[in-house]
């Protein structure tokens, strides 16, 4: 019974760092994306006319 336990925890501690770098990348990807996008506003804001 505790074998079965052990490798449950395991399995899920190796999913959860799997996980942990998959959202560290994705996070940081889609910050680098917002900062781009929000430097290109700011940077075209001149050429709009009201």
């Amino acid at each position: 019974m505790e074998e079965k336990i052990f490798k449950t925890m395991r399995g899920t501690g190796a999913l959860n760092i799997a996980l942990g770098v998959v959202l560290l990348v994705v996070g940081l990807a889609s910050g680098i994306l917002m900062i781009i996008g929000g430097a290109k506003l700011l940077s075209g804001k001149s050429k709009i006319m009201f």
